[in-house]
């Protein structure tokens, strides 16, 4: 799992050079938004960005 600032930026570019979103973004709580990308060569990445206070 990474930890990224702007996760709806980073997923558009990835998807743009091929990686596919697994499943849906989904959103814990007022803390954290998830998601699952598999990248063209089948790696699977997990990423996050933090919401709220990210101090």
């Amino acid at each position: 799992m990474f930890t990224v600032e702007d996760i709806d930026e980073l997923v558009s570019r990835l998807l743009k050079h091929g990686a596919e979103l697994v499943g849906e973004m989904v959103q814990y709580q007022d803390s954290y938004r998830l998601c699952y990308i598999r990248e063209k060569h089948g790696l699977l990445i997990g990423l996050a960005e933090q919401l709220g206070n990210k101090g």
